[in-house]
């Protein structure tokens, strides 16, 4: 029997993969948390095998949430279920502990046979994710809109799509806020673009994390 916590600070989203889990027999504990601080607090009392984490809430992001989830109960898994790029955060959450990563856009059966997999010790990988991991192992370059990016480039570029400003992006990728502006610079020069209105265009024309 597994036992999950879903951490998510909105409550219908929490229902509806509840809802999801209880229709299978397999899972015999889900308990729900609204942000980071409260995961913390169940766990002390409860021992649980998965935490479906989100990354954006209140108090307590996903990513320190997963560091300390880590520090104190390093056995369990951690399956993150975002909006988030998963070529940007995937990784990192990965980096950290995390034994998997999906997106909220996923399957109901995509979620279920994540959770059975990282309960069971193992790591979760979408074929995004995979496809991304491939590339930079490679270090093979992106197409985007016929222009090729770099991992580095594409990574800017989806942040810039999420709404991030250079300020955010070069401190979470630790750059200086120069060095972020010659690849926004960069990107939009490859892309034949003019600023950031039509980058987020072309990312939601193609589809692309943001």
């Amino acid at each position: 029997m597994i036992r999950v916590l879903i951490a998510d600070d909105h409550p219908v989203v929490r229902e509806g993969l509840v809802a999801v889990l209880n229709e299978k027999s397999e899972f015999n504990t889900i308990d729900q948390a609204a942000d980071g601080l409260e995961v913390l607090r169940k766990i002390q009392s409860v021992e649980y095998d998965v935490l479906v984490l989100d990354l954006s809430m209140p108090h307590m992001d996903g990513l320190e949430t997963i560091v300390r989830i880590k520090s104190q109960r390093p056995k369990m898994a951690v399956l993150i279920l975002s909006t988030n790029s998963e070529e940007f955060y995937g990784l990192r959450c990965l980096k950290m502990g995390a034994s998997g990563y999906l997106s909220k856009e996923c399957a109901p059966e995509q979620l279920v046979s994540a959770v059975h997999l990282v309960a069971e010790g193992q790591i979760y990988l979408s074929q995004k994710m995979a496809q991304f991991l491939a590339r930079s192992l490679t270090g093979r370059s992106i197409t985007v809109g016929g222009a090729n990016l770099s991992d580095r480039e594409y990574q800017i570029m989806t942040m810039i799509a999420e709404g991030q400003s250079i300020k955010q992006i070069a401190a979470a990728l630790s750059l200086s806020t120069k060095t972020v502006s010659t690849y926004r610079a960069r990107i939009l020069r490859k892309l034949h673009l003019e600023n950031n209105a039509q980058l987020v265009s072309l990312a939601l024309e193609m589809r692309l994390p943001g």
